[in-house]
């Protein structure tokens, strides 16, 4: 059996694939939940201008802002928000 140099191709492919094992991996230790979520129309126009309004890129990015913000909420607020 006759070893070959890795062409600059197969280093390239095997790179990736180590790396997308690494993305895995420090995915699975950083998640603590998946969610699937659906919008209505309303909703869905809304998250779209808050991303305009706030120059976020990405709704997961916005969603995660909004939900560690609501621990500055007072009392009040969060009961005319989230009643």
């Amino acid at each position: 059996m006759t070893s070959h140099a890795k062409t600059g191709a197969e280093r390239a492919r095997e790179y990736r694939q180590r790396k997308k094992l690494d993305e895995e991996k420090r995915l699975d230790a950083l998640l603590a939940k998946t969610i699937k979520l659906q919008l209505f129309h309303s909703t869905s126009e809304t998250l779209d201008r808050l991303l305009i309004e706030t120059g976020i890129d990405e709704p997961q990015d916005l969603i995660t802002r909004l939900i560690h913000g609501a621990k500055f909420l007072s009392e009040e607020q969060k009961q005319a928000i989230f009643s």
